[in-house]
């Protein structure tokens, strides 16, 4: 039985359907978005890696389910720090307002608002807070 153009166009619309809402992105068990407040997530928390000291982390989306990456806002409030610690995964550092004290791999620099470190695996480093101002860093690495 031969399929009219019309019959044709149906076929290919529902084809369509079906893959668009068949793809992950539009499951009904993954919402296409999550909107998180910092405020809503926030918790105080000692220097990571045995820095020391008294600091505020947003872990966003750690609830998401299938989330591949961290994607974190760190504040390390006045004599705080992350401690010195082996990278195993390619790791980004972005430094939101403040200043702060970077050690890699024994050498030390100034870190201020607006500079973005990759730190490599195998490579080691830690950051200190400088100054009288709380130093803000966004840190975004992928999962396994």
């Amino acid at each position: 039985m031969k399929q009219s153009k019309t019959d044709k166009t149906r076929t290919l619309f529902l084809g369509i359907v079906i893959t668009v809402f068949s793809f992950p992105a539009f499951s009904q068990s993954k919402p296409p978005y999550l909107l998180e407040h910092e405020s809503d997530i926030a918790k105080n928390e000692p220097g990571t890696h045995n820095g020391g000291g008294n600091t505020t982390g947003y872990s966003f989306f750690s609830k998401a389910e299938g989330l591949k990456m961290v994607f974190r806002k760190r504040v390390l409030h006045p004599g705080s720090a992350i401690g010195y610690h082996l990278q195993k995964e390619d790791e980004v550092y972005y430094i939101v307002s403040g200043t702060g004290e970077m050690q890699m791999n024994g050498q030390s620099f100034t870190v201020k608002a607006g500079d973005a470190i990759l730190t490599r695996p195998g490579s080691a480093h830690s950051l200190t807070q400088t100054g009288n101002n709380d130093l803000a860093v966004i840190i975004a690495y992928q999962t396994e």
